[in-house]
């Protein structure tokens, strides 16, 4: 389904790649995961106010999962040729919420078991603002939707039938569920067995999450999605709640995640990250380690694909996953992601 645009949002950035940790032997049954349990150098002391002018991006940066991050991204940096990093992330959104080929984004998405489309988004700036909103059906772009939460109400996350109205409220046309074509044939099909099963790299590639830094050194998350195919009617997952999907927070960092969000709301995985960002992690450095923590919490790894990036304030980035087959989009560059099991 392609979604009409109707929106008022209408390179060299060097990855810092630490050694990819092969294994997990000793890490996993440690309180802490520090960077020598992960094979990693040693951390520098704790992070505490803002990187001096000269360490900051002399170009903007953004950073997205998966495939159709490439498409988001260049919407994001055209945006961020003057614009700013929130503004960046929610117009890069929008443009897989309008057309997703793989139907994980958007009115379009595969539904949930009961036929429903149910979709959730949500964004966040770096001096702790967010806004959110799950568990919502016939809203063509959610991720606007949740940044109206965050500047025009107390709130920070709405749900169902009352964000929805909230979004008549502010104006924003709730279409009347129905499925595309194509979401029908295959949700039909599926009701023929009415098997759940989770695939790596296919069901979970599910999210577009970005996370946006500007030429004013403001950082901006986001991060939209219809969740895992033939869900239970109501699941909400990771993408929606702050500090488990997306996290910001100045003058560390942020992270993102996408995957089995199950796995990552039991750690709060994107607030796993960019603590140890303020420990002295490095991004890549965070993303290892919050990823070791995710597979110590959730067992059988091998079931269950979680792919996480992060980004710093020097516009260093980070990215890894649990399973090999996690892509990201680096300004206009695809990249495959490091993975804790290969």
């Amino acid at each position: 389904m392609k979604i009409p645009a109707n929106s008022r949002l209408d390179e060299t950035v060097m990855l810092h790649r630490r050694p990819v940790c092969k294994g997990i032997a000793g890490v996993l049954g440690s309180g802490m995961l520090g960077a020598a349990a992960l094979g990693c150098e040693s951390a520098p002391a704790m992070q505490t106010s803002a990187p001096p002018a000269s360490t900051l991006p002399r170009q903007p940066v953004v950073l997205s999962t998966w495939d159709h991050g490439l498409p988001a991204n260049r919407a994001a940096l055209t945006i961020l040729r003057e614009g700013s990093a929130i503004d960046a992330v929610e117009a890069g959104c929008r443009v897989v919420e309008r057309e997703c080929p793989d139907m994980t984004v958007g009115l379009g998405a595969r539904p949930d078991r009961e036929g429903r489309v149910t979709l959730d988004a949500a964004i966040m700036s770096d001096d702790g603002r967010a806004g959110c909103v799950a568990f919502v059906q016939g809203v063509a772009h959610p991720i606007s939707l949740a940044r109206l939460v965050m500047e025009r109400t107390p709130h920070v996350l709405l749900v169902g039938a009352g964000a929805e109205q909230f979004a008549r409220e502010m104006g924003i046309e709730v279409l009347a569920p129905r499925l595309s074509e194509a979401a029908e044939r295959e949700w039909k099909a599926w009701l023929a067995e009415k098997r759940y099963e989770p695939r790596i790299n296919i069901e979970n590639h599910d999210t577009i999450s970005m996370l946006a830094l500007d030429a004013q050194g403001r950082m901006a998350a986001a991060s939209t999605t219809s969740g895992l195919a033939y869900k239970m009617h109501g699941r909400v997952g990771d993408s929606p709640i702050i500090g488990a999907g997306i996290f910001v927070d100045a003058p560390i960092g942020g992270a993102i995640c996408t995957g089995l969000g199950e796995t990552v709301l039991r750690t709060l995985g994107a607030h796993l990250a960019v603590e140890a960002m303020r420990a002295g992690a490095t991004p890549q450095e965070a993303c290892e380690r919050a990823i070791a923590r995710i597979i110590e919490k959730n067992p059988k790894p091998e079931t269950y694909q979680v792919g996480m990036l992060a980004l710093d304030f020097a516009g260093r980035a980070g990215a890894y996953a649990v399973q090999r087959g996690f892509t990201y989009a680096l300004q206009d560059e695809l990249r495959p992601a490091p993975s804790m099991f290969t």
